[in-house]
């Protein structure tokens, strides 16, 4: 095939910013370089991509190659096809800020509600609980010990947390031990009185006062189900906040909250104690 000066250039380039990337196989190099030309802003947001074609001849690979780089970048969200007219640079989605606050969590009502409220949103949750023996994993959060036989011992409650303008926003697991709920107006946290107040407010309906909580954050991939019902692509990040709470050294509820990491910024905030 003749090449053009353009071309040669082009190619030129891409070898002197490869350079240093000699043993990543082809399509991962190719990748690498069409992202940093994303985020560069080089290929700007709802730019349409040139053909396979067009980009096996910059990039001297094969189509199969290319076509290798533009789905792992379509897997990260960079990128985005549509049929019959190719393939285009995604619109990057404005971050959502997310609080966490000890002291939003102590007010009355759902915290998630009150953040909505604050940003002029309106939230809104699904939601399904049910009674069941808890994994190992949370049995050890909780501080459990040995399961009983069958006997179930933690009421797991799964949301879906939305707005009305921007659809779902999180996904959240929560367990509480049965050891403490049961027979109480707050066993089903979405049912009776106390439903859909925070935890501190529906364990301090029964007694418990809630004086300390701890998260951790860390980062995997969605799984299948997440990314259905978070409405993001297969294969997305998402990140966990492990939330437990306490009651002195017994610990009244552990929760997963998962959130899109590409959409999602966590805030952390409180208060300077005295010294």
């Amino acid at each position: 095939m003749q090449l053009d000066g353009r071309t040669h250039s082009l190619q030129a380039a891409y070898a002197a910013r490869q350079a240093v990337f000699v043993d990543q196989p082809a399509y991962v190099r190719i990748a690498n370089d069409l992202r940093a030309r994303i985020v560069s802003g080089q290929l700007a947001a709802g730019t349409r991509l040139p053909s396979r074609q067009e980009l096996a001849v910059e990039y001297d690979a094969a189509q199969g190659v290319i076509s290798e780089a533009t789905k792992l970048l379509t897997r990260e969200g960079l990128l985005v096809s549509r049929p019959g007219a190719g393939m285009f640079v995604r619109q990057r989605p404005q971050r959502r800020s997310l609080v966490r606050s000890w002291f939003r969590e102590r007010q009355a009502g759902s915290p998630f509600r009150q953040q909505m409220e604050e940003q002029g949103r309106r939230g809104s949750w699904e939601y399904a609980s049910e009674t069941l023996q808890a994994p190992a994993e949370v049995r050890e959060r909780l501080g459990l010990g040995e399961p009983d036989g069958d006997r179930h011992d933690v009421m797991r409650t799964t949301y879906t947390f939305s707005s009305d303008d921007e659809g779902p926003w999180m996904l959240s697991t929560s367990w509480e031990p049965l050891e403490l709920t049961k027979g109480t107006p707050i066993a089903w946290p979405e049912a009776g009185e106390h439903a859909g107040l925070g935890v501190t407010h529906r364990m301090a309906a029964i007694g418990i006062t809630v004086d300390a909580w701890d998260e951790e954050v860390w980062a995997r991939v969605a799984s299948p189900e997440e990314a259905k019902h978070l409405g993001i692509g297969a294969g997305s990040i998402v990140m966990v906040v492990e939330r437990s709470y306490f009651a002195g050294e017994l610990a009244v509820e552990t929760c997963d909250i998962v959130v899109p990491a590409e959409t999602t910024k966590l805030v952390y905030n409180g208060p300077v104690g005295d010294s």
